[in-house]
């Protein structure tokens, strides 16, 4: 890669690093950042298709509890970048976009390891800000603020930069030499992946009203005939009929039913 698209890249992970605290412009999120990624590189095409891919990994990832998710920043930002110095050093697109949503996973373990050390160096951070709260130093407050999140940029930052010099040539090789059984088992625990995460997800939301939603989408996305766009407006069509009904349950709750939580069921329950 070109040195100015090595500071582009250094520049997205840092980014991507700060927003897995932030949440607020997703950065971190797959579908972004290896987009990012693959248009500061050139390609932006297999970027959209890995950040898509892995996007439906990261979907069950969520912080519940004290339990910390699996990090989707450095997964993301790593992956992409050994998909582009793989394809720039001559490897298949498509070969090479395997291996990387393969290596996705080990990646988001190593980014929880930072992510608890980061974590662990903030709790000293909090206490130098206690002291400035004491002292009424409301700057010193804000320094530690950004010098906290900066170091959450870092974490990803650094280890991208680390993987823009690795030679194209190294990771072909790597690449070339794998067997095919396993980058065969490798694209399909990748696919297997994707659907424990989006499992993950169905198990959390699932409610015995949303069930015909779900069945619904399928279907309709079975139509060849319809667009992206078309399906957008029969799912947001399909979210105001479900408000209207939750709507009118919660108007006749004083008729003497209990609610249940679930609108259509309440509204089938009380016909």
């Amino acid at each position: 890669m070109s040195p100015i698209s090595v500071l582009l890249v250094i520049i997205v992970a840092f980014l991507a690093g700060m927003e897995g605290i932030l949440d607020e412009w997703e950065f971190h999120q797959p579908l972004v950042a290896c987009t990012l990624i693959g248009l500061v590189t050139g390609h932006p095409t297999e970027g959209i298709l890995l950040g898509g891919s892995l996007q439906m990994i990261a979907l069950g990832w969520a912080n519940i509890g004290a339990a910390v998710a699996p990090d989707a920043a450095l997964a993301s930002v790593a992956s992409a970048i050994l998909m582009v110095i793989a394809i720039n050093g001559g490897s298949d697109p498509t070969e090479a976009m395997t291996t990387s949503i393969a290596v996705a996973v080990p990646l988001s373990v190593a980014g929880l390891f930072l992510t608890m050390v980061c974590r662990t160096i903030a709790t000293a951070m909090v206490h130098g800000m206690d002291k400035c709260a004491e002292n009424d130093d409301m700057a010193g407050i804000e320094r530690w603020q950004i010098v906290a999140i900066c170091m959450q940029g870092a974490r990803i930052a650094i280890p991208a930069a680390a993987l823009c010099f690795i030679p194209g040539d190294a990771v072909t090789a790597a690449l070339n030499a794998m067997p095919t059984w396993l980058s065969g088992g490798m694209a399909v625990g990748g696919g297997m992946v994707c659907c424990v995460g989006y499992a993950m997800v169905i198990n959390m939301m699932a409610t015995k009203e949303v069930w015909p939603f779900f069945a619904l989408g399928f279907v309709l996305a079975a139509i060849s005939q319809l667009t992206l766009i078309a399906l957008g407006v029969i799912g947001l069509s399909l979210a105001f009929i479900y408000l209207g009904l939750k709507e009118y349950a919660k108007q006749n709750g004083g008729s003497g039913a209990v609610g249940s939580g679930d609108p259509l069921g309440d509204i089938i329950d009380n016909y």
